[in-house]
């Protein structure tokens, strides 16, 4: 046939060929072709003979057109491809590698994994196009700086509702903590971090962005600014009482560990959230205690300095305290605190014009005067206000007008004369009668 008569070569083959026919005409030595080629002078040797035997065709490769002897067989590449159309739609070359080995018991490379995908269209070639940012050193120790963040992400995909990740991870380490919340505040943080101290100890330093949680927006008072300080929020106020450093972010790139970790949480911890079909935050945190420690032993890195800095807790110290959320209050004289539309009766005697009011994880009261807790007692109903008396009302007496015939009106009167009674008017009446009569 003309098929059989055509030989494909590479243009790599072709070079070879051109030199071992100039080492045949004995233009050139074997020496010197080896070090053209690239080659050892005995293979050299080889495909010279082999060009001899077979002419030109034996420059090919033997394998070329033949099936590998380790190729997977097109049934087992047909079965991967209609899992991942239908129970693991959407995982990565990489974890969906992991979970075939892991769960479907075939052992296939990521690389050709994604090889398949993208010939079956189920995945793309991604270019990342990044923008240039200066590149910051890791930190040397444990515990030395943990960037913290919060993840908002509908984590269930559709089956639970959307909740918030709160994430930890060590500069130098890459050493991950995290756990689950219905939203990203006071009272998330706090809880997570004592979580964090309870296992890994107090770091040195955080790294966080300046969420309203985290970085107060109050203006500073006149008293802050005499000061020299700035307004902390309940997180700042917090941590500095625990002696850990709080350093602001910028941007997101700044903390980029932190929000790396969660593009990979948004890929990997859903879908195995998905293999076991969660729906809740309950569920969610009890399967975290299980994969973080596999993904730490993982992806956790060697630090360059070997010395923890997390620092134990004091023994003088209630983080229970600490972490909450702390309002001064007044004292009334009647020893009455009024709190969230809620009136405490404080029975412990203190003088003191203001108290601190706590509010704390597990949803207790505390009230608290110099670091000592005062007793007191919520009153439910409040007494009731005494009806005030109404008003006396003063009814202003007629004024007595005697009538046009009446006897005081027949009478003159000096206009200097002051006239207190009726009875003094009659007495004036009479002697204006006898002087009359005296004069007639």
């Amino acid at each position: 046939m003309v098929g059989k008569d055509i030989i494909t070569m590479s243009q790599r083959e072709l070079k070879r060929l051109h030199i071992i026919h100039k080492v045949l005409d004995k233009r050139l030595k074997q020496v010197e072709a080896k070090d053209i080629l690239g080659l050892c002078e005995r293979q050299i040797r080889r495909i010279a003979k082999r060009i001899k035997q077979e002419g030109e065709s034996g420059i090919t490769h033997k394998s070329r057109g033949k099936t590998s002897h380790n190729k997977i067989p097109e049934k087992t590449k047909s079965k991967v491809i209609n899992l991942y159309r239908g129970k693991y739609k959407g995982f990565g070359p990489l974890l969906f590698s992991e979970k075939l080995s892991c769960i479907e018991k075939i052992k296939i490379s990521d690389e050709t994994l994604r090889n398949w995908l993208i010939d079956a269209r189920e995945w793309t070639k991604r270019r990342k196009h990044k923008k240039h940012h200066q590149w910051r050193e890791r930190k040397h120790h444990p515990g030395e700086m943990i960037q913290i963040d919060g993840s908002h992400h509908d984590w269930f995909e559709g089956r639970g509702e959307r909740c918030v990740l709160m994430g930890y991870i060590d500069d130098a380490t890459s050493n991950v903590f995290a756990w689950f919340y219905e939203y990203e505040g006071t009272y998330p943080f706090m809880d997570s971090f004592k979580r964090y101290t309870h296992k890994y100890g107090l770091p040195h330093s955080i790294y966080i962005d300046k969420h309203s949680t985290y970085k107060s927006t109050k203006k500073p008072s006149i008293e802050d600014q005499l000061e020299n300080r700035e307004p902390l929020s309940e997180v700042g106020r917090a941590l500095k009482e625990l002696s850990v450093e709080v350093i602001y972010a910028h941007s997101a790139q700044a903390k980029g560990r932190v929000e790396r970790l969660f593009r990979t949480f948004q890929d990997r911890v859903i879908k195995e959230m998905r293999l076991k079909d969660i729906k809740s935050i309950k569920e969610a945190n009890k399967f975290l205690k299980y994969y973080l420690p596999i993904y730490n032993k993982r992806f956790r890195l060697e630090p360059t300095r070997k010395t923890d800095l997390h620092r134990s807790l004091p023994k003088h110290i209630n983080l229970d305290s600490v972490l909450s959320v702390k309002t001064e209050r007044a004292l009334r004289n009647d020893f009455t605190v009024a709190h969230n539309k809620k009136l405490y009766q404080v029975l412990t005697h203190a003088i003191s014009k203001k108290v601190i009011v706590e509010e704390r994880m597990n949803g207790t009261i505390f009230i608290t005067y110099k670091g000592k807790s005062l007793k007191y007692k919520l009153i439910d109903k409040r007494p009731l206000k005494a009806e005030p008396e109404k008003p006396r009302i003063f009814k202003l007496k007629k004024v007595y007008m005697p009538a046009k015939n009446h006897p005081y009106k027949s009478f003159k009167v000096s206009p200097y004369t002051r006239i207190n009674s009726y009875s003094q008017k009659e007495k004036v009446g009479q002697k204006e009668k006898e002087l009359l009569l005296t004069v007639t």
